[in-house]
């Protein structure tokens, strides 16, 4: 797969063949894609919701009116689900939404991910995040230049702190290592630009199966 290099300050680039890029033919992976995707976001929901039943509402236990001579609809509690204040019906209750994901499932759709990115020209690489002034200006100039607009993935493996700093004022720009990228990282953004070396940590991941 050959993939655009730019130098750290990206004025200058060039074409560069990387081995070990994960190809898919058809749609080998894109259930495995999905799958990661839905698990990601599921794990990440609390799960705290709670409404109170109607044995849960305070109060209510006396008999509002009586049951005849009124000439009212009877009546047992003040906390039945069709009073205001009630109890609610079918309501929401804490729990967890959690999606178990094997390994070799998630390398899976880590690597159909990068492919799908790369073969859409989202994928740009760049030596090394360098930032000796941790000046935010100064990143946001070399980015400006690979991406002038839209969301934006940085990776490395791993930052320095400088290059930290300088970055994550950028509203429009989010970090990640390389160790941690998931398919989901990869699926939200825009553009996702990634250092020589976090590269090589991404193949190694993908082709090695390690996670």
């Amino acid at each position: 797969m050959k993939l655009k290099v730019y130098s750290p300050d990206a004025t200058t680039s060039r074409e560069e063949e990387f081995a070990g890029f994960p190809v898919f033919e058809g749609d080998k992976g894109t259930q495995a894609l999905k799958e990661v995707i839905v698990a990601i976001c599921a794990n990440a929901r609390l799960g705290t919701h709670s409404t109170k039943r109607r044995g849960e509402v305070r109060g209510g236990g006396k008999k509002p009116w009586n049951q005849k001579g009124s000439g009212r609809a009877r009546a047992g509690s003040s906390r039945s689900p069709l009073w205001s204040g009630g109890g609610v019906v079918f309501g929401p209750q804490p729990r967890d939404y959690s999606k178990k994901i094997n390994n070799k499932v998630k390398l899976l759709a880590l690597g159909r991910a990068l492919f799908d990115r790369a073969v859409a020209g989202e994928v740009e690489v760049i030596e090394a995040w360098q930032s000796t002034s941790a000046k935010t200006k100064e990143i946001n100039q070399i980015i400006s230049r690979i991406a002038p607009k839209g969301s934006l993935l940085i990776i490395d493996a791993p930052f320095t702190a400088e290059a930290q700093r300088a970055a994550r004022n950028i509203e429009r720009v989010s970090l990640q290592e390389a160790a941690k990228l998931n398919a989901y990282d990869l699926a939200r953004y825009s553009k996702v630009v990634i250092s020589s070396k976090a590269l090589d940590v991404v193949l190694a991941r993908v082709n090695g199966g390690t996670n």
